[in-house]
Parts: C-alpha cells; sequence; structure tokens
C-alpha cells in the first residue's frame, strides 16, 4: 500500500486494551474483568480513544465468546462510558469455530464487529450466513485483514455477493500475534490499495510509528495492549490510556 493520500483531519482512535491472549503476568493493568474494562474504557475515552475493541474473558482468563459475558459487559460500557463507541471481536484464537462465532453475533447483535476473512473460510458454506445476519441486524462489520491475500479473498467475495453491499471496513494487522513480533512502518506496503474505509493495528515497539505512518496515509489507528506493551524505548506504559495519550498527542502533529 504505497501510495499516499491526503490525510484526515484527526484519525479515528480504537483503543484494544487486552486482546484475547495476554495476562496478569503480561501486565498488571491488563483489564480482564468487566469492572476493569469499564474502568479502561473510561481512561481512553478521556485521553482521546474514539471507541474500544472489546474481548471478554472466561473466569479462568481465558478468551471467550459467550453471549452473556458480552452483553453483560456492553450494558456496562453503555452505562458508565456512553460516548464510546464498541466493537466486539469474533477472534477464534484457536478455540472457537465458524459455528460459534455465528452464534455469538447471533445472540449478541452488537452494533459493531471485527470479523476476520480466514477464519470465515474455514467454513464457507456458513459464511455468507455470518455476513447476512450482520446486514439483517444491522451489525457493522469491520474485516481482519493479515496479508494481501487475505485482501484477494475479501475482494472475491465482495464481487461474488459473499459479503454483502456496504461490508467494506478494514482492519489491516502488521504481523502476527506471536512472541517478538516488531511491526515495522514498511508493512504497510505488503497490502494493496484500496478506497474502502482503513484501520491500521502494529505490534511491539514501533507501534505508534506504524500508526503515525497509516494515519498520514489516510487510515484509522487502533492501539493498546493487545498488540503492544512499550513505547519505542522499550519503556512499559504504565496503562493503556498513557499509550493511547502518547498515541492522539502524536497524531495532532500530523
Amino acid at each position: 500500500m504505497s501510495e499516499t493520500r491526503q490525510p484526515k483531519a484527526r484519525p479515528y482512535v480504537l483503543v484494544a486494551p487486552n486482546g484475547a491472549r495476554r495476562q496478569y503476568s503480561d501486565h498488571p493493568a491488563i483489564p480482564l474483568t468487566i469492572g476493569e474494562i469499564a474502568a479502561t474504557a473510561r481512561a481512553c475515552h478521556a485521553v482521546g480513544a474514539d471507541g474500544l475493541h472489546l474481548h471478554v474473558r472466561e473466569d479462568d482468563g481465558t478468551h471467550s465468546l459467550d453471549a452473556g459475558r458480552y452483553i453483560e459487559t456492553l450494558a456496562e460500557l453503555r452505562r458508565t462510558v456512553p460516548a464510546l463507541d464498541i466493537q466486539i471481536t469474533t477472534e477464534a484464537a484457536g478455540i472457537f469455530d465458524v459455528a460459534a462465532q455465528y452464534d455469538c453475533l447471533r445472540l449478541v447483535q452488537p452494533a459493531w464487529a471485527s470479523i476476520a476473512v480466514r477464519e470465515m473460510a474455514r467454513a464457507p458454506e456458513l459464511a455468507e450466513r455470518v455476513y447476512a445476519l450482520c446486514v439483517d441486524q444491522g451489525t457493522r462489520v469491520q474485516h481482519i485483514l493479515y496479508d494481501a491475500a487475505d485482501a484477494e479473498l475479501l475482494q472475491d467475495w465482495q464481487a461474488r455477493g459473499v459479503v454483502r453491499a456496504g461490508q467494506e471496513d478494514r482492519l489491516l494487522v502488521l504481523g502476527r500475534y506471536a512472541t517478538g513480533q516488531e511491526s515495522r512502518p514498511a508493512d504497510l506496503d505488503a497490502f494493496p490499495e484500496t478506497h474502502a474505509p482503513w484501520m491500521v493495528c502494529a505490534f511491539g515497539r514501533r507501534e505508534h510509528d506504524c500508526l503515525l505512518a497509516a494515519a498520514r496515509r489516510g487510515a484509522d489507528v487502533r492501539v493498546g495492549f493487545e498488540n503492544s506493551l512499550t513505547d519505542a524505548d522499550g519503556n512499559i506504559w504504565p496503562d493503556n490510556a498513557a499509550s493511547v495519550a502518547a498515541l492522539v498527542a502524536r497524531l495532532k502533529g500530523l
């Protein structure tokens, strides 16, 4: 994705505060409970986050797509931070199949959800039902893309009507959920150009550098402990809000 387009006055900032994998052993301020997630949401919104990418966890801290947990957490977030947009994840994380992801969307009926096309491709006979469900219940879809092959699959599904009209938003993931992953701004060039709304997340010390590079090209940005715990010098952020605040300050300088 090498072409530079006119940047927006201010990119949309989505905070991803926990993800599916990290635990308190990774950082004591990882928000895993409903109360911790709500407190993090308030703090991040106060320093400039426009939305929150929501993962919920089981009591033992493992990744969950439990509809009841989502519904309870969404209700608390609406109560405590009503102005913050909430996007739920349907991430499989090696645990859930496409049928479980479909059931989560059907039962929760979220306003916004992220869906990885490569995960939907595990059961193409169900993929069309997932995207149709989202249209029927008014769930906005953000497609998670890890590489150019994912982008090509999305384009094919859009052309064939598997993905419905208007379901265009993309999240480009610069790297993988792997130990020691370090994303670089040049990783953006591995993705094809698009006129659809797009957002970027990145891993490691250069997370903010990658997001600034993307913002200069017209992207929105996703930041937080799901992807990175440190600044460019390797200093550990005290909490998600500190990372959000630092990024927002740098975005103002674009």
